[in-house]
């Protein structure tokens, strides 16, 4: 086993709210100390003392094992509005959100109003202000390259 799939066994025992889980876990540096980006997600939303608690629980745990030749710093943290979704569950917890999906050779805007193993289903208007039209595409999850949640502030 390597360090990420050491550490992500630590990590997820230590996430007691069975609404959180691990989304990344990212380990950079080779010289001098280390660093672990640990990102977490919820269904019901994480709160800095979330994040804070769970890098005390990691702090403790890493210190109690080997996995670490030398210092490390520890980042306990949620996705980005810039990153992209990774996994599943983060897809179902934006149902009713925009969206942008990008594809091969196309990009959607629109309500991600669908979630299932297999696919997404995205609404689109698509029209000018007085002849709109809502277009629902369905799109399979093995031709999403990356998915990006996009935040209005109307």
């Amino acid at each position: 086993m390597g360090i990420i799939e050491d550490l992500t066994n630590i990590i997820t025992t230590k996430l007691t709210d069975s609404s959180q889980f691990l989304v990344d876990v990212i380990v950079k540096g080779q010289k001098g100390p280390q660093k672990v980006l640990v990102v977490i997600d919820s269904d019901k939303g994480v709160t800095i003392d979330d994040c804070a608690n769970l890098s005390r629980e990691l702090s403790k745990a890493f210190d109690e094992t080997p996995l670490f030749t030398g210092s490390y710093m520890l980042e306990v943290s949620t996705p980005g509005l810039d990153q992209p979704l990774k996994l599943r569950r983060q897809y179902y917890k934006n149902i009713g959100r925009t969206v942008k999906i990008v594809r091969e050779q196309q990009v959607i805007e629109g309500r991600l109003t669908r979630v299932t193993d297999e696919i997404v289903t995205i609404e689109q208007e698509i029209g000018n202000s007085k002849h709109k039209e809502l277009k629902i595409t369905e799109i399979p999850f093995s031709q999403i390259q990356k998915t990006y949640v996009l935040i209005s502030f109307k």
